[in-house]
């Protein structure tokens, strides 16, 4: 049996002749018509096109719907309810595809294949079947040309959304070439499942030493890029309470070894399931069994560190110490940072988290306050911490409805110190004393050295001083906030009158009776125009 393990990759993207993209976006152009898009855009009739538009936009609104920092709140509210199931392809088909990869009759492998999908999603469809030894698993085949269509969507995208660099700082409210980007690079992995059995391999070697977590065996001779074979996980749902207190379980058991293990993925591993919910944790003979490992979160060793920082920060109210590991975090996006700015807004956070016991503070949530205030001021965090934050804010919930009482900073916390947690006393940490002088003697140490470049730069002539006057940055910023929203509104005017003259034409190629060209400009238009409202509503909300 000859298996075939070549995917398609970046450099296969095709380039687009107007014919072939020209379909994909008459399609387009025809489900914005269908829905009235000149009429306004409601959250509900947002995502009905997303739907109408298929895998790739599905997976782009489904990225929006967790960036609040963002997004209006009505719009990511709407916008979480994307369906994940969607028509299932025949059965007929779902064979041939099996066949065409394996190059031999499913009969040769399989004893049997179960005619109704376990699930089907918008990249692939799962079916139960047995091994010819008798081995129960489920076969996830991606859907047939899948991955052109998205390629084709990411090719239009990119084109449209290049019009966003125009008019300066539009990219500061909402870079929407990040979220194609960050869209894609997900659906590659999802798309090439020896990278989904790659993790799952990993993931088992990182928990090899823990006997209460397991993932999937992953049967990697049956293997390809486009069909994944993987043991039948028969547990229950870590959210069926019920069921596992009358199976015997012991919910805050459960609860807290949950928290444990994702905890040591962040801070030990640096390797996490970025989508933790209830449909992705079963509970089987003993053990938290982990599935759909296909999207997993990773972080260097130098942003697990910085990660730990942050957490300390926050117990100790540090503003200094967490504006460094936002700054050392991030990446700037062009424009001057003003210190001052971002040092209110992490002294504003921390006011609020300063009122709340450590133990009372949602990760989840704060990483997400992070998120936002770089974002306010133009500062990129990497994707390790953007999947952290929707990680968190996921699991957070899990263990909050299976074991109220297990809590994740504390676990955290202690985990962090080196501590058990029955001799953890969160109390003495937040009030100790001699923890505000550990804080103060690090500090002290470093002066010296600063003390020393000072007077090194001072002797070689390179030392400059920069003084910044407070205040005179924001009416500067309301002016050029002002300018680019004129020159968004120019440019938006010109393209609907350009797309309108060319429309006119007889220029080739046609679809719906107008030229192609002039479509991609009104199609361009309206992103424009999504991304002006985004504009307005923030400043709005700041206000």
């Amino acid at each position: 049996m000859n298996l075939s393990d070549s995917g398609l990759s970046v450099k296969d993207i095709p380039k687009g002749p107007m014919d072939t993209n020209g379909k994909r976006l008459k399609k387009i152009v025809s489900i914005l018509v269908k829905h009235e898009i000149t009429k306004g855009l409601t959250p509900e009739k947002l995502r009905l096109i997303i739907e109408d538009l298929g895998p790739t936009f599905i997976k782009i609104g489904q990225i929006m719907s967790m960036r609040r920092d963002i997004f209006p709140n009505d719009y990511c509210i709407e916008l979480e309810k994307l369906r994940s199931q969607v028509t299932p392809m025949p059965f007929d088909e779902f064979i041939r595809i099996i066949e065409e990869e394996y190059q031999c009759p499913v009969d040769d492998v399989f004893s049997n294949i179960n005619q109704d999908p376990l699930g089907s999603a918008s990249i692939a469809q799962v079916h139960a079947a047995d091994l010819s030894d008798g081995a129960k698993v489920v076969i996830k085949v991606q859907r047939p040309g899948i991955y052109k269509v998205m390629a084709q969507d990411v090719v239009l995208l990119n084109r449209a959304t290049g019009i966003l660099n125009i008019a300066s700082g539009i990219g500061d409210v909402v870079d929407f070439k990040m979220i194609v980007d960050e869209m894609w690079s997900t659906a590659q992995q999802e798309m090439d499942f020896l990278f989904e059995a790659k993790n799952a391999q990993l993931f088992n070697e990182l928990n090899a030493e823990i006997k209460y977590i397991g993932c999937p065996k992953i049967y990697n001779q049956y293997t390809t890029s486009k069909v994944l074979v993987m043991e039948d996980i028969v547990g229950i749902a870590i959210d069926e309470t019920r069921t596992l207190q009358d199976a015997g379980y012991d919910l805050e058991e459960i609860g807290v070894k949950l928290a444990e293990n994702y905890v040591k993925q962040i801070i030990d591993d640096g390797f996490f399931h970025a989508d933790p919910h209830p449909g992705n944790i079963f509970i089987r003979n003993g053990q938290i069994v982990w599935i759909d490992l296909g999207m997993m979160g990773r972080l260097s060793k130098r942003e697990m560190g910085l990660l730990r920082r942050s957490v300390k920060a926050v117990a100790t109210r540090d503003v200094e110490s967490l504006e460094g590991a936002i700054l050392s975090l991030g990446v700037h996006k062009g424009r001057r940072i003003n210190h001052s700015l971002l040092y209110e807004a992490i002294d504003r956070m921390l006011d609020v988290y300063g009122t709340e016991e450590l133990s009372n503070i949602n990760m989840g949530r704060f990483l997400e306050e992070i998120l936002r205030i770089a974002a306010e001021n133009h500062i990129g965090m990497p994707r390790g911490i953007s999947m952290l934050s929707r990680g968190m804010i996921t699991i957070e919930g899990v263990i909050a409805k299976i074991s109220p009482d297990a809590n994740f900073v504390r676990i955290m916390a202690n985990h962090m110190a080196g501590q058990q947690i029955t001799n953890f006393d969160l109390n003495n940490f937040m009030e100790s004393n001699r923890q505000k002088i550990l804080t103060s003697g690090e500090k002290a140490i470093s002066v010296p050295g600063q003390v020393s470049d000072f007077l090194s730069l001072t002797n070689k002539g390179q030392l400059k001083v920069n003084l910044e006057i407070l205040g005179s940055d924001e009416p500067l910023a309301e002016i050029d906030q002002m300018v680019n929203k004129i020159v968004i509104c120019i440019i938006l005017a010109a393209l609907l009158m350009s797309s309108s003259f060319i429309a006119t034409t007889n220029m080739t190629p046609q679809f719906m009776g107008i030229p192609a060209l002039g479509a991609l400009g009104y199609f361009t238009a309206i992103i424009l125009s999504l991304a002006l409202m985004i504009s307005i509503h923030r400043k709005k909300r700041k206000r």
